[in-house]
């Protein structure tokens, strides 16, 4: 049996947390480890890592990937998802109601500047393979009439430099990485003056619709040499492997081969859970996921589902505040 709660709607973040007079390492964090739950803010989490811990973070950053479009007279929004190795895209159809599920092949959208969009087949129920024919690179047309993707629970817009964590190097992400968001400089500092590792990868994500119950899609990733290297030399002296987020541990997870991460690149379709359990992974810093979603499965490939399920327990009794602006936890399996 998986993860179950309910979800009260006004524990939706439906802003950044410095429209609420708080910095980004102010938002709450909760721990979850072998010692039981624990509730203190982002600010400390040094006190609950060890020097020797290696953090892995994920230096994707945030495209403007939704962009208004016309579908036969109609507005809708394209939500521009995963580009492909020919130049085709994955992309989401969406109405204020959701996604939209009625596409055809050959249906071509019109977009801002003339450039327009063709559906070429659907890859699932809501995503389609897509050609787009705009002047120059896809990315620069949607830095130029994109916006960052947001749903219902946030009701305003806000600029792009909300969604991107202090980590991003690469643009290629749908969605932000948002597990990283609550880490500023001066915390990044903090911690490796006390001795905690980071190491970088990639892994660009999709995007992933909270009405629809999904595992993740392939998304491209990258593992450097470097990172590998710390990543078994870390494990060798009995240190913890924590990702941050779910893409750097599925990025990991997928670099893992003949009992060790080694360096690697391209696409994963890896889906981490019950019948995967995480090999490298010791713990993760994640934000609070809807029920249902996949990424409690992940989470549970992690750290187990009793400490999946006290941890939501608590962070629902407790009203922490869920989605990419709201508050993080830290699952440890020891």
């Amino acid at each position: 049996m998986n993860v179950r709660f309910d979800l009260p709607s006004e524990l939706s973040a439906s802003a950044p947390p410095e429209a609420r007079g708080l910095a980004r390492d102010e938002v709450r964090l909760l721990v979850a480890g072998p010692s039981g739950v624990h509730h203190t803010v982002f600010s400390a989490l040094g006190k609950h890592l060890r020097p020797g811990d290696l953090l892995v973070v994920n230096t994707s950053g945030t495209l403007p990937a939704a962009v208004d479009a016309v579908r036969s007279g109609r507005p809708v929004v394209v939500h521009f998802a995963t580009p492909l190795d020919d130049g085709d895209w994955i992309v989401e159809l969406r109405a204020p109601g959701g996604p939209l599920l009625d596409g055809r092949p050959g249906e071509v959208l019109e977009l801002p500047g003339g450039a327009s969009l063709t559906l070429l087949s659907s890859t699932t129920p809501r995503l389609w393979r897509a050609s787009v024919a705009v002047e120059g690179p896809v990315p620069g047309f949607l830095a130029a009439a994109g916006r960052p993707i947001r749903y219902g629970y946030v009701p305003r817009a806000w600029p792009l430099s909300d969604y991107q964590t202090v980590f991003a190097r690469e643009p290629g992400s749908a969605e932000m990485p948002s597990a990283a968001r609550p880490f500023t400089t001066g915390l990044v500092t903090r911690l490796v003056t006390d001795g905690v590792l980071f190491a970088p990868l990639l892994l660009h994500t999709g995007v992933s619709s909270p009405e629809a119950d999904e595992p993740p899609q392939p998304e491209r990733f990258r593992v450097p040499a470097t990172t590998a290297a710390l990543v078994s030399w870390v494990r060798s002296r009995g240190g913890r492997v924590i990702a941050v987020g779910t893409t750097a541990a599925r990025a990991l997870e997928s670099a893992f081969s003949s009992g060790e991460v080694r360096a690697a690149e391209g696409w994963t379709d890896l889906v981490l859970g019950p019948d995967r359990p995480a090999r490298v992974v010791d713990g993760i810093v994640t934000g609070l996921h809807a029920p249902e979603a996949s990424h409690l499965l992940l989470l549970e490939a992690v750290v187990g589902r009793e400490r999946v399920q006290r941890a939501y327990d608590a962070a629902v009794e407790r009203r922490y505040l869920w989605h990419e602006f709201g508050d993080v936890s830290l699952l440890l399996r020891r």
